[in-house]
């Protein structure tokens, strides 16, 4: 921050003044993400025994610490998300996923009367909402595994997250996105003895997915399968079939019942048409950064494997398998500007970024993308743990909007509804800003 917004306050109303065609609810909700916020005690859950929906650890850590670095956020957990709305800027309701810090300037505590409420160095900013416990959460696997951690549910409800495999084959530094935690989330639970399935088998899935449908009461909508890339095989299997197989299952056992989705590699069209065939709906081949020297930097076993060309060219021949609204790619916003390797200024990013929207666009593609959280396990987050400027998220936020309407698109499908205090999407406020 400069010594004109040397306090997060005077950063916030800065942003907000200077770009009044974005929601102020999508500029804190972007800090948020970038930065992190802290919890006081009395503001976390009970786990899995109280009232609030926990966080669930549902890929990546997406917090700012390590877990043992949390203190009372690693034993009673956070909740999942928070809504906020009201406050001086007279919020609408704006759902935000929790990524803890405890040196965060953002801070959940109970004022005086009880009721819980978000501050930035002192000063209140919105009333806080918790997800309520849902009810499915409250039963268990035959085996005794929990519906949290088998099949969890973010967004407010709206997408069940099936993490079907909790680790990546692109392993080591010479391999492994650079912004990415997924491995070191897997042995931090597994060192801090929590239950974290590595191959979550397909019947506990399903058993997971049977609970949910009878006690959600229609809130959810959709199910992502994800997990780590596949560069050999998991369970005898290559990526499309091995992710595939969750899917023909759910669609067998509870055929129409939600959208699905997969995030998986950018892999061959005839793969892309197995997905198709197991009953995937929308297909996410993340491209993670659009610079190409950005990209061989950045995620070097993507480069290594299939290549930055290879992996757009089978982007573009999934769109003729699915249709182009069907396959939303996925970049990481922010690792553009990430030392030592990125951007310099927010200008060249936000151009780099937009070439790379305009190419997939102008082919009816409409990426969509996460705030970058500087896990400080994984080289990009050690090296900058305050993440990219705000500013540049919230020129982003611009840049997306705009291209969007330049190409005659519409929101992607999958995600809720769109536009200020309807959008449930909680990784990144692209949904809050579309009409």
């Amino acid at each position: 921050m400069s010594a004109a917004v040397a306090t997060r306050s005077a950063l916030l109303e800065e942003l907000v003044a200077r770009y009044p065609q974005i929601p102020p609810e999508a500029v804190l909700k972007e800090d948020l993400l970038r930065t992190g916020m802290a919890f006081d005690e009395a503001a976390l859950t009970d786990n899995l025994d109280g009232g609030v929906k926990p966080k669930s650890y549902f890929i990546f850590s997406f917090d700012q610490k390590p877990l043992a670095e949390l203190g009372a956020a690693a034993t009673h957990r956070p909740p999942e998300e928070i809504a906020l709305t009201g406050g001086p800027y007279e919020f609408r309701r704006t759902i935000v996923s929790v990524r803890v810090n405890p040196d965060s300037p953002y801070r959940v505590g109970r004022a005086d009367g009880g009721e819980l409420r978000l501050a930035v160095e002192g000063r209140e900013l919105a009333d806080v909402h918790l997800p309520p416990m849902p009810e499915y959460y409250r039963h268990t696997l035959a085996n005794g595994k929990t519906v949290m951690e088998t099949a969890p549910t973010i967004q407010w409800g709206y997408l069940i997250y099936l993490t079907v495999l909790r680790l990546c084959q692109y392993f080591g530094a010479k391999e492994e996105c650079g912004f990415c935690d997924i491995n070191h989330n897997w042995r931090q639970h597994k060192k801090a003895g929590r239950p974290y399935t590595g191959v979550k088998p397909v019947e506990d899935v399903l058993e997971a997915l049977a609970l949910i449908d009878r006690h959600d009461e229609g809130a959810s909508h959709a199910y992502t399968l994800t997990g780590g890339s596949v560069t050999s095989t998991v369970d005898g299997l290559a990526e499309a079939d091995f992710y595939g197989r969750y899917a023909q299952a759910i669609e067998e056992r509870f055929p129409g019942r939600w959208i699905g989705k997969v995030v998986a590699q950018a892999l061959p069209k005839a793969d892309a048409q197995r997905f198709k065939d197991y009953g995937i709906s929308i297909y996410h081949p993340n491209y993670e950064v659009w610079d190409k020297r950005l990209f061989s930097l950045i995620s070097p076993g993507k480069e290594r494997y299939v290549g930055r060309e290879e992996w757009h060219r089978r982007i573009l021949d999934a769109a003729e398998v699915f249709d182009p609204r069907h396959v939303i790619p996925n970049f990481v916003a922010g690792v553009e500007m990430a030392r030592p390797f990125g951007f310099a200024s927010i200008d060249e990013a936000i151009a780099s970024t937009t070439e790379g929207l305009d190419y997939f666009m102008s082919h009816g593609i409409t990426p969509r993308f996460t705030t970058w959280c500087p896990e400080p396990t994984t080289p990009l987050g050690r090296d900058n743990p305050e993440g990219a400027p705000l500013e540049y998220h919230v020129r982003l936020l611009e840049a997306y909007r705009d291209a969007i309407e330049r190409h005659g698109l519409q929101p992607p499908p999958g995600y809720g509804e769109p536009g200020a205090g309807k959008a449930v999407f909680s990784v990144s406020s692209f949904m809050d800003v579309l009409a």
